[in-house]
């Protein structure tokens, strides 16, 4: 078996790390606010799409470069190291409240400096009114203002950021340089009818297309100056010369294809980062890495004179260059993504297909990722790895000799489950088997999919149960927004049937909202927000002459998240065998001990009964596991009747389906929601993704792989997530690292299982981390679908962490 190298990183590479994650508050910077406000009021008799043009080419000419810590990869978001930019044309409102307390933010606090304060304050009320979150607000119907007001569907995120949640076509970008990215805009341009309507509107598209492509070339050449500079100040020769080379990468591949596996590098992580400075939406994947870069790896390091060490090292430089991209959020976004993650996701393995026949795609590139990813043992890449039935034993070793790192990577999607899918909705033999993970655990092709393939509204499904159970009321905010007929709520209910109905009753209006809410947001950001760079690296948006949110992509489905399913599934198990099938609990009861959060002697009593008379989701129980699939299927099929934005407008698909990668707002969510059947406490955290409740999955690992396997994952491609954790000494011996990959074989071939991750990180760490911080700052852990510093989660994320069941093998 292949044994990598998972000591420690270079001293290089080791010091930039130790830089960025002591920074622990880091700065906001307000040069690209300046530029954008600057560029919008010079245009505002442009179409939008050249204004947002204009304003990036703006912002790429003005803002400060710099290059440090002997980096070999260069570019930087902002002024400063980790500096999060502010991005005025989606929200100000929030900033205007908050600017005063962004430093006291537990787990999300950044440094804002006076003078950044008041230009803040002073650019703002030029964007007031214009701002996507603003012009949602006007369109939205007083209901639902309200029902967002309430929490139980959430779209702040949506309307103060970015789209986000795709990867572009870089083996395209590498194909063509941005020189021939170029002429491919303006060849299409020569064929514009501008006596066509539809022809006028790709115009600008277009022409802004080819702005933005010429400032990025320029920004690129800035860097190269600067190296130049810099080398001829370096006293160190080995320095000297890393410069001079870093100054030639960038001026070749500021216009031409790259030559090396450096430059190809460095290209695709301009553009990783020029994507996000046009645009705030996080989950912007970096795709299927070891296949687009491996022809330059071979190259160099195979038959070439690249030390692999070296390979590495450019490849862990491109790491830390990713963990600087910093992102602020207003405080009730934060609390939903704790840690403050970008979900900036690398895959590697998988299939491949050559002559059309299934091959496996894992080659010299996948090892090294895999072990620059364990020696850095980082919270970027997020780490994705595609399982197929034919994957080596060898690879899966390595997988595993990465996971033991404890860092909670690499995450595993299942081949065997998301390519029959994807062929089944429409997507190409050839584009299916090329998929990638985004973000999170989502799946979407690079290069051909629109935005959000997840990350569309959040559903509170515990609220809509507790609204079922009470009349339609909802029992956070009190406002009834579906009453229920003949008021039925618990005390009236004559059959278990009956309360299944009225949950599908709700659940299917607030999908309807939520859809609707989706429709609003997805309508301002279209209009207000195109992005120009993201759009010409996504087919078929040049030939279309289309961004990607009129419908460029060539295919686009979407994805909501679904919060707290497995405190859906538990309660409904609880209130049908406790009140329904044995009568030992009444109705009346039940309701009182639920609006007093089980408080008393008898209230806890029966708290405890809910806890543990009751079979749990997550431990293998048939009918358990088949109530929440009922509930769940209730969503699925309301959900199957609409479609988004685009629908009709160019891409393959169009509709929706199902997602439980919920990030981390499980714990926000479950501060907003009330005890629930289940034995759960008012305001305590809810389950997160699709895994059991904490410390309700006392049957093992195993047990949870065969629950999870009966949920419609056909129907779920919004991303089936499973987090587990192990105890660090599961994985001591051979023979029980042997074992894991058993059982993830079994799970992904047998079960047919979506997805799997590990937290490999006892709870006596966890502890002394939360009190001893300081000595802790490079533990990072599994918290969703990605991995953060645990010492800059907030305390409520720390303790949902802590409270996962510890499981054996």
């Amino acid at each position: 078996m292949t044994q990598l190298n998972l000591e420690l990183a270079s001293q290089r590479i080791a010091a930039h790390k130790q830089a960025l994650i002591t920074l622990t508050k880091p700065p906001v910077c307000t040069e690209r606010a300046l530029a954008y406000t600057r560029a919008y009021q010079a245009h505002l008799d442009k179409p939008i799409m050249v204004r947002r043009a204009l304003a990036l080419v703006e912002h790429l000419k003005s803002k400060t470069v710099w290059i440090k810590h002997d980096e070999l990869i260069v570019g930087n978001l902002a002024a400063e190291v980790r500096a999060a930019p502010i991005f005025p044309e989606y929200t100000v409102s929030w900033l205007e409240q908050e600017l005063d307390d962004l430093a006291d933010r537990p787990g999300a606090g950044f440094a804002l400096s006076e003078q950044n304060k008041q230009i803040i304050r002073d650019l703002c009320p030029f964007w007031h009114g214009q701002t996507v979150q603003a012009r949602c607000y006007g369109l939205y119907t007083e209901e639902q203002r309200a029902l967002l007001a309430s929490g139980i569907i959430k779209a702040e995120g949506n309307m103060t950021s970015g789209d986000g949640h795709l990867a572009v076509d870089f083996a395209q970008l590498l194909a063509l340089g941005l020189d021939g990215l170029r002429e491919k805009v303006s060849e299409r341009r020569s064929r514009l009818d501008l006596a066509d309507w539809a022809d006028l509107k790709s115009e600008q598209f277009l022409k802004g297309v080819a702005l933005v492509l010429e400032g990025l070339s320029d920004y690129i050449l800035r860097y190269a100056q600067l190296a130049e500079q810099m080398a001829a100040e370096e006293p160190r020769a080995w320095r000297a010369e890393e410069l001079h080379q870093i100054a030639a990468n960038c001026r070749h591949i500021a216009c031409l294809p790259p030559q090396s596996f450096w430059q190809a590098l460095q290209l695709c992580y301009f553009v990783q980062l020029a994507l996000q400075i046009e645009s705030n939406g996080h989950s912007v994947s970096l795709g299927r890495l070891d296949q687009y870069l491996y022809p330059w790896y071979r190259q160099d390091v195979e038959q070439g004179d690249l030390p692999r060490a070296r390979a590495i090292e450019l490849l862990q430089g491109c790491w830390l260059k990713l963990l600087e991209v910093s992102k602020i959020r207003s405080g009730s976004h934060s609390k939903a993504s704790a840690g403050s993650p970008l979900y900036q996701n690398v895959t590697i393995g998988g299939q491949t297909l050559v002559d059309g026949v299934a091959v496996d795609a894992v080659n010299g590139l996948s090892y090294a990722v895999l072990e620059s990813c364990g020696q850095l043992r980082s919270t970027q890449p997020n780490l994705s790895v595609r399982y197929h039935g034919g994957m080596s034993d060898d690879f899966l070793d390595a997988c595993v000799q990465v996971i033991r790192c404890g860092f909670g990577m690499p995450a595993f999607n299942n081949d065997e489950i998301v390519i029959p899918e994807f062929i089944r909705l429409g997507v190409s033999r050839a584009d299916a088997f090329d998929y990638s993970a985004i973000g999170c655990i989502e799946t979407a092709v690079p290069g051909k999919w629109g935005y959000r393939c997840t990350g569309m509204s959040f559903i509170n499904m515990t609220r809509i149960l507790l609204a079922a159970l009470e009349q339609g009321r909802d029992t956070t905010s009190g406002r009834t927004f579906l009453p229920q007929p003949q008021g039925l709520s618990l005390g009236n209910f004559e059959r278990f049937e009956q309360v299944m109905a009225a949950w599908d009753r709700q659940v299917r209006y607030y999908t309807r909202k939520s859809i609707e809410i989706d429709c609003v947001v997805d309508s301002m950001l279209e209009e207000l927000a195109p992005d120009l760079l993201c759009s010409a690296l996504v087919d078929d948006c040049i030939e279309r002459g289309k961004s990607v949110k009129e419908g460029g992509a060539r295919y686009d489905w979407v994805s909501g998240l679904q919060v707290g399913i497995a405190n859906l599934g538990n309660s409904l198990a609880a209130v049908r065998q406790l009140v329904f099938e044995t009568g030992q609990v009444g109705q009346p009861e039940l309701a009182a001990a639920l609006a007093d959060d089980f408080a008393g002697l008898s209230g806890e009593q029966l708290r405890q009964r809910l806890l543990k008379a009751v079979p749990k989701y997550g431990n293998d129980v048939a009918e358990v596991d088949a109530l929440l699939v009922q509930a769940y299927d209730s969503y699925i099929q309301a959900l199957g009747g609409f479609h988004n934005t685009r629908h009709g407008r160019g891409p393959i698909g169009g509709g929706y389906y199902a997602g439980t990668s919920s990030i981390s707002a499980n714990v926000p969510f479950g501060a907003a929601t009330a005890a629930t059947p289940d034995g759960r406490h008012a305001w305590s955290a809810l389950a997160e993704g699709a895994s059991p409740a904490s410390g309700s999955d006392t049957q093992g690992p195993t047990a949870v792989f065969n629950s999870i396997s009966r949920l419609p994952t056909d129907k779920i491609l919004g991303g089936v997530l499973l987090n587990q954790k192990l105890s660090p000494a599961c994985l001591e011996n051979p023979a029980d690292r042997r074992k894991l990959q058993l059982l993830l074989r079994t799970f992904f071939e047998v079960h047919k299982g979506w997805h799997v991750q590990y937290n490999i990180v006892s709870r006596e760490t966890l502890l002394a981390a939360m009190a001893h911080p300081d000595q802790y700052r490079d533990l990072v852990v599994r918290v969703a679908g990605y991995s953060a510093f645990f010492t800059a989660l907030s305390p409520e994320a720390q303790d949902d962490i802590i409270n996962r069941t510890e499981h054996q093998l």
